[in-house]
C-alpha cells in the first residue's frame, strides 16, 4: 500500500468514525460513507493513472497548525482577512497590511510540512519512477508542499515568500526575517495592540537597481484575478490529467472551485479527501 492511500484511508476513517469506539457506532460511522466511497475503485483508478492532478486548499495545511483567518473568531487583531487582504487595504494602509503578512510569515517559518504534504511529495517522487506524472495545484500560500518535496507545483494564489514590487511589478523569492528592519518585533495579533504605522519608505523596498519601490505580497488578493500564465499551465494539466485528488478544501472559492468539476464533467474519476462533505462532494465519485 502506498503512503498516499494509507494516508487517504486514514483521513476516510477519521472523517467518518470521528472518536466513536463502540460497534454500534462504528457500524453507524460506515453507514455515514457515500456509497462511492470505495477504496478498491479509487485504488483501481489509481493504478491505471498515468497524469494525476491533485487540488489542495488550507484543510491540508490543518494539521501543521497554520491559522486560516476565515470563519467564525478568524480574526487578526479586530480585522477578518477580507478587510486586509485587498489592493484598497493596501493603498489606504500599507503599513496594516504588511504588519499583517509580516505575522503570517514569521509563524510560517516556525511551521513544518504535515503527512499530508509528505504523502504527497512521495506520491510524486514514486510516480515519476514509474513514468508517471503528478502535478499539485494549491490554492495555499504557505509553501508547505514545497518544503516537503513536492516539485511540481503550481500555487494558483501566490506565495507567502515572494513579493511584487508596485513600481516595476518584480517578483522575487523573500524569506528575510524579518523582511525589513522596521518590523522587527510588529504584527501581533492581539486586539488590544496598536498599529505600527510605519512609514512608507521603511516598509520593503524593492531592490533592483534604480528603483526602491513599495514592495506587497506576492499573493492574490480579494478582487483581484489569477495570474493568466499560472492558469494557463492549471487549464493544461486538468486538460491531460486521467484522475484527480480534491484534498483539503470546501471547493467554494473561485475559480479553484470549478477545478475538479470541469475534470469530473469530461468522465475523469475525481476522489475527494475531506473531513465533511461539500457543496462539490455529489459531483465527485
Amino acid at each position: 500500500m502506498s503512503l498516499l492511500q494509507f494516508t487517504a484511508r486514514r483521513l476516510v476513517s477519521r472523517a467518518y468514525c470521528g472518536l466513536q469506539s463502540s460497534s454500534k457506532k462504528h457500524k453507524f460511522c460506515l453507514e455515514m460513507a457515500r456509497p462511492s466511497s470505495n477504496m478498491a475503485d479509487f485504488r483501481d483508478a489509481f493504478a491505471k493513472a498515468k497524469h494525476i492532478a491533485i487540488i489542495t486548499g488550507a484543510g491540508v495545511s490543518a494539521e501543521s497548525g497554520v491559522p486560516t483567518f476565515r470563519g467564525a473568531g478568524g480574526l487578526w487583531r479586530k480585522w477578518q482577512a477580507q478587510e486586509l487582504a485587498t489592493p484598497e487595504a493596501f493603498a489606504r494602509n500599507p503599513s496594516r497590511v504588511w504588519e499583517f503578512y509580516h505575522y503570517r510569515r514569521e509563524v510560517m517559518l516556525s511551521k513544518h510540512p504535515n503527512p499530508a504534504h509528505v504523502a504527497i511529495a512521495e506520491c510524486e517522487r514514486r510516480l515519476s519512477k514509474q513514468g508517471r506524472s503528478v502535478v499539485v495545484i494549491t490554492q495555499n500560500i504557505d509553501e508547505l508542499h514545497r518544503k516537503a518535496g513536492t516539485k511540481h507545483l503550481l500555487e494558483i494564489h501566490g506565495s507567502l515568500f515572494k513579493t511584487r514590487c508596485t513600481n516595476c511589478g518584480n517578483v522575487a523569492a523573500n524569506y528575510k526575517s524579518p523582511i525589513c528592519p522596521a518590523l522587527a518585533g510588529k504584527g501581533a495579533p492581539d486586539p488590544e495592540t496598536e498599529d505600527a504605522t510605519i512609514p512608507v519608505e521603511d516598509l520593503p523596498q524593492c531592490e533592483e537597481d534604480g528603483c526602491n519601490g513599495l514592495l506587497r505580497p506576492h499573493v492574490v488578493w480579494f478582487g483581484e484575478t489569477l495570474d493568466p500564465d499560472i492558469l494557463t499551465e492549471v487549464e493544461k494539466e486538468l486538460q491531460i490529467c486521467d484522475l484527480c485528488l480534491v484534498v483539503g478544501t470546501s471547493s467554494v472559492v473561485y475559480p479553484a472551485a470549478m477545478f475538479a468539476p470541469q475534470v469530473s464533467a469530461r468522465g475523469v474519476p475525481v476522489a475527494e479527501f475531506n473531513m465533511e462533505a461539500t457543496p462539490a462532494t455529489n459531483r465527485f465519485r
